[in-house]
């Protein structure tokens, strides 16, 4: 059986081409017709292992995401079958798959959410998932100035965004703290934090907040005033996000967030209209297995075309 490994991912898979396999995904699962496994997680030792997984007949696949979490890493395979025989198709290594289709993901939701003609960027984490996320935001919306907090990036950071997103380096600003939050129209939170990184009071009242470093129950990186000054909060799946999502889950129940949690499928598809009003926007993201089966398929659609 092929194997897709995340080297030819990276040559397959364009960042367009993973924003148009979000957008069609989202869209088909705001219609009815895709569907999603939750993620189950099972652990002893210290070893993790987690699945998820996908239904997407119009694009004819269907599949699982197996990984494990060991000492904080993790390590993705995806299991790629056929809609149409029920045939396996294919196993792609995921590691490229995660980088794309998170990032890709929170460009879908800043094009339907995020301030019209936004030009800041607050990046809260360096790592692989805040510069890809850095990289697609500046591609998809023309920002002019990043600032990053992390603590635990190596020197050479500022070089290192100049190269992913074209940005000279006088426009890239290492920080030492979150009070700069305020100047943003865009804030992405891709760490590993476990208690809120910045006063919500500070947030800009136009801005869109991205909060993509956790899927866990007992972290968040957002606070509970920036809950309630929100105007919606955009999440993938109301059923994962209701289990995941620690910015959700430990916010004060006196909060009633349920009014204002709007799936992403529903806005995509065009069954939720945001409001043309301004105001505060969250975008809370879990990962789900709709993202990772759509961007297979995809892979594994190029692939073949590539070889024809």
């Amino acid at each position: 059986m092929l194997h897709i490994t995340d080297a030819m991912v990276d040559t397959l898979v364009s960042t367009d081409q993973a924003l148009q396999a979000m957008h069609r995904a989202f869209a088909a699962f705001g219609t009815g017709e895709a569907a999603m496994q939750a993620r189950e997680r099972t652990d002893a030792g210290g070893v993790k292992l987690s699945t998820l997984g996908a239904v997407i007949p119009a694009q004819g696949v269907t599949g699982a995401k197996v990984y494990t979490t060991i000492a904080g890493q993790f390590n993705f395979v995806i299991l790629l079958f056929s809609t149409e025989t029920g045939a396996p198709l294919a196993t792609l290594d995921a590691n490229a798959i995660t980088r794309l289709r998170t990032a890709a993901t929170t460009v879908l939701v800043a094009q339907h959410l995020a301030p019209a003609n936004a030009r800041h960027l607050f990046l809260c984490g360096a790592g692989v998932q805040g510069l890809a996320h850095a990289q697609q935001m500046v591609q998809h919306f023309g920002l002019r100035h990043i600032d990053v907090f992390d603590p635990y990036a190596p020197e050479g950071l500022e070089a290192r965004l100049a190269q992913l997103t074209g940005l000279p380096e006088a426009q890239i600003r290492r920080v030492a703290h979150t009070q700069g939050v305020g100047e943003a129209d865009i804030i992405v939170t891709a760490s590993r934090a476990k208690e809120p990184l910045f006063n919500g009071e500070h947030v800009a009242p136009h801005a869109l907040v991205a909060a993509i470093g956790s899927s866990l129950p007992h972290t968040r990186e957002l606070d509970d005033a920036l809950l309630a000054r929100a105007q919606l909060i955009a999440v993938e799946w109301k059923k994962q996000a209701a289990s995941e999502a620690g910015d959700l889950v430990l916010a004060d129940p006196g909060l009633s967030l349920a009014g204002k949690l709007v799936e992403l499928g529903d806005i995509v598809s065009g069954r939720y209209a945001v409001s043309a009003q301004p105001g505060i926007r969250l975008y809370k993201a879990v990962g789900v297995g709709l993202e990772d089966i759509a961007l297979a398929g995809v892979a594994y659609q190029n692939y073949l075309a590539s070889q024809s």
